[in-house]
Order: structure tokens, then sequence, then C-alpha cells
């Protein structure tokens, strides 16, 4: 059976992305489930300005970058991120905005390793969804926690 080298060293590849990225992260602080005293260290951590929209059961606080990124987290009228979403030319670090919830990610990564980077990613499970696309210079996603999400809210509105 013959293996193109590319396709032999596609493992490699991952594996090394993989071990960066957790080795390049700085420790998560829980934002996705976290309480609003993550949303103010996540502004610290990205050197953001924030700007807050109230909307009823839930406030939005979005947080733009130095480098442009925008990262909108919504926070329930208990104190609580039940929802990340962002925008721009480069992708936030996933551990910071997903906190206890970056496992997940990185699971699904594992799962999807021919693919990533080709194609959008869609994990879909019952106490967690994250989706991303995208490419480069132009990023976006969302990620939420379904049981979390108040009523007047539906998902396509995370943004």
């Amino acid at each position: 059976m013959f293996t193109s080298p590319r396709a032999r060293l596609m493992p490699l590849r991952l594996a090394a992305v993989f071990a960066v990225s957790l080795g390049c992260s700085l420790p998560a602080l829980a934002s996705l489930g976290g309480d609003l005293n993550s949303v103010a260290a996540d502004r610290a951590h990205m050197n953001a300005s924030v700007n807050v929209t109230p909307s009823g059961e839930y406030d939005i606080h979005e947080m733009q970058s130095p480098g442009g990124t925008v990262v909108a987290e919504y926070v329930s009228s208990a104190g609580k991120v039940f929802a990340v979403a962002w925008h721009g030319q480069f992708p936030p670090q996933m551990q910071q905005i997903l906190g206890a919830y970056f496992p997940q990610y990185t699971a699904a990564l594992q799962a999807q390793a021919k693919h990533y980077g080709h194609r959008p990613l869609n994990i879909q499970t019952p106490g967690f969804v994250l989706q991303t696309g995208g490419h480069m210079r132009a990023y976006f996603g969302r990620a939420y926690i379904p049981d979390m999400l108040p009523q007047s809210i539906k998902a396509d509105e995370i943004k």
C-alpha cells in the first residue's frame, strides 16, 4: 500500500501543533462557564477595549484586541458566561476563552486530524457546542453551553 510522504507526516505535524498550543498557552481563566470576574480577566489578558450591551436576560461584553480580533462574551443575569463568539484576522487564544471546555475542543481536533484547517470545525455535544470557520485573516466562531442559554436567545443569535 502506497502512502505519500505528506500523508505519513500529517500525524506528526498534528502532534507538534497540539503540543505547541498546549505548551504556549497560559492558564485558562474559565471564560466559558465562568463568572463575570472571568470577563474582566479576559479583557486584561487580551489588552482589549470593552463595550457592554445590555439585552434583557443577558449582557454582551464585546472586547476588541489591539490586533483587531473581537471576542463577545455573553453573560446571563446570574453572572455566568454561557457563550462566546469571535471574529477577526487572528483566532483568539482558545484555552483562554473556552476555559474548562478547552479539553473537549482539543479532543475534537484530534478526532478530525485529517481535515482540521481545511474545513470548518463543528462540535455538538449535549453540554458543549463549538463552531469555527474562516480562512487566513478572516476567522470566526462561537461556542456555547446549551443548558445555560437564556430563554430569550436562540443559538443562531450568538455571533
